[in-house]
C-alpha cells in the first residue's frame, strides 16, 4: 500500500492549487470534499438516512439532496450537525479507505478541509497544512465563492483554528498568495515524500 500523505487548509487556503500541482506530478488524489457527495447521492444509503432524520424537506424535486437548505439549517443548529455528521462520517471514512488502498503512484494523497477535525488524519501516515493567514482566507474565498464575508466567517469559525492545525500538522507550506512561491515549496515536499515512500517501501518488502 502506498504511502499516504494528509493534505489540509481552511477555506481559501490553496489547497486545491497544492491538490491539482501534486496530481500533475502523477500523484493520486483522493478528495474528501467529492467523496462527501457521493456518499448523499441519490440511491445512497446515507441519502435514504439524511430524509428519514430531516424530513422531505431536505430532499429536492427531482430526488437530490437540497445542499444549501441542509446546510444553512445546520450552521444554525450544532445537533443537527452532529446528527448529520453520524450518518456522513462512516460512508466517507469507507469509502476514502478503498480508494487510498487502490491507489497505485508513489504515494498517495487524502485531500480534506476536515482532516483533523473528523479524525481523518488517522488515515495518514504525515499530515501537510497548506496556511496562509485569515485576512487572505476571507479575500480568496469572497473571489471565489461568492460568498458574503459574514458567510466565509461562519465557515472558519466552524472549522480548526488556524494555529490548532499548525501544532497538529507534520508540515506546513505557506501561500502568501504567489502560485510560483506555492509550487516551489511543493516541489520540495514532492521530492521528500518521495523519499519518504521509497524508504517505507523498501521496509515494507522486507
Amino acid at each position: 500500500m502506498s504511502f499516504i500523505l494528509g493534505l489540509t487548509g481552511g477555506i481559501g487556503s490553496g489547497k486545491s492549487a497544492a491538490s491539482q500541482w501534486f496530481e500533475t506530478q502523477g500523484i493520486t488524489v483522493v478528495d474528501a470534499d467529492i467523496v462527501a457527495r457521493e456518499v448523499v447521492a441519490k440511491g445512497q444509503p446515507a441519502l435514504e438516512q439524511i430524509h428519514t432524520a430531516f424530513g422531505d424537506w431536505v430532499i429536492l424535486d427531482n430526488g437530490e439532496l437540497d445542499r444549501t437548505a441542509l446546510r444553512d439549517y445546520i450552521f444554525k443548529d450544532a445537533s443537527a450537525r452532529q446528527q448529520l455528521e453520524a450518518i456522513t462520517h462512516p460512508a466517507i471514512r469507507q469509502s476514502l479507505i478503498q480508494q487510498l488502498a487502490a491507489a497505485s503512484s508513489p504515494y498517495v494523497i487524502l485531500v480534506s478541509p476536515l482532516l483533523f477535525e473528523t479524525n481523518q488524519h488517522e488515515l495518514t501516515e504525515r499530515t501537510l497544512l497548506i496556511d496562509c493567514t485569515v485576512e487572505l482566507q476571507i479575500q480568496r474565498a469572497g473571489q471565489r465563492d461568492g460568498q458574503t464575508i459574514e458567510q466565509i466567517k461562519k465557515i472558519i469559525s466552524v472549522q480548526m483554528s488556524r494555529e490548532n492545525k499548525l501544532e497538529l500538522a507534520d508540515d506546513v507550506v505557506l501561500n502568501d498568495g504567489k502560485l510560483e512561491h506555492l509550487y516551489q515549496q511543493l516541489a520540495r515536499m514532492h521530492q521528500f515524500y518521495l523519499k519518504h515512500s521509497a524508504t517505507k517501501n523498501s521496509a515494507d518488502n522486507h
